[in-house]
């Protein structure tokens, strides 16, 4: 059987190339790095590359139409399907986050963050179904989500959460459940697995490394789990992390 050919948006660093890192090392996936900089994106994929691992990159910017469509056809004719996409990039710069950034205006603190997280993930879900269409296996797609996107979760008041100022960025990652949810269903007739993931409060540049986060290695282990499922395993349809599931 030829290689297992998976793409990561936002790869380059974070979670995102833990993921990679593990896909590559531990089973042997021909793994693309999705990075908006394509310098940051080849040379963590070189870095890679010196262990003997086969990893690539194209530069991804899910803002971008013309990007999302110059990926899809790199993909396309250097490798001609793609068997896992995981949808991992995304953006949190909500006034919650311990940074140094003025509150932005609700209308564009919302437009930028569904830019990324919902729009620009189902464009390039969209550019990759054709791909995902000629895996010669059953295509696993992982959508990286949040609990903080889970709106039973969201109402509970002893959440950590429950405070903060978070709203854009919870309504994206709900939105973006739902995208998921949709996607099982148009990709029902390839018995594809498509399933979401929280990897949890992680110390990354989206989180600004916060004290309290667990690794980028912690943070990739249930999509690893979802991005590996056997071909027999119906797991689909599921919103979950490395604990178990989480209410919609």
């Amino acid at each position: 059987m030829s290689k297992t050919i998976a793409l990561i948006s936002g790869a380059n660093q974070g979670i995102g190339l833990a993921a990679a890192t593990r896909l590559a090392r531990e089973f042997g996936y021909q793994v693309i790095i999705g990075s908006r900089n394509a310098e940051n994106g080849a040379k963590e994929a070189t870095k890679l590359q010196t262990e003997g691992l086969a990893v690539d990159s194209v530069q991804l910017d899910l803002t971008s139409d013309e990007s999302i469509e110059r990926a899809a056809d790199y993909i396309s004719s250097k490798y001609g399907k793609l068997d896992v996409l995981v949808n991992n990039a995304g953006i949190l710069i909500d006034v919650g986050v311990a940074n140094a950034n003025p509150e932005l205006p609700t209308r564009e603190l919302f437009e930028k963050t569904f830019s990324t997280n919902v729009t620009g993930t189902a464009c390039l879900t969209e550019a990759m179904i054709p791909l995902l269409r000629k895996s010669d296996q059953r295509p696993r797609l992982v959508f990286v989500s949040s609990i903080m996107g889970s709106i039973t979760e969201s109402l509970d008041q002893t959440s950590a959460w429950y405070e903060g100022e978070y709203r854009a960025y919870d309504a994206s990652k709900a939105a973006a459940n739902m995208l998921a949810v949709n996607y099982n269903r148009i990709l029902r007739d390839v018995r594809a697995r498509v399933n979401v993931a929280c990897p949890g409060l992680v110390a990354t540049n989206l989180t600004k490394y916060t004290a309290y986060g667990g690794t980028p290695e912690d943070g990739a282990r249930r999509i690893v789990q979802l991005a590996t499922l056997a071909e027999d395993d119906e797991t689909t349809g599921t919103f979950s992390n490395v604990h178990g599931g989480i209410a919609w």
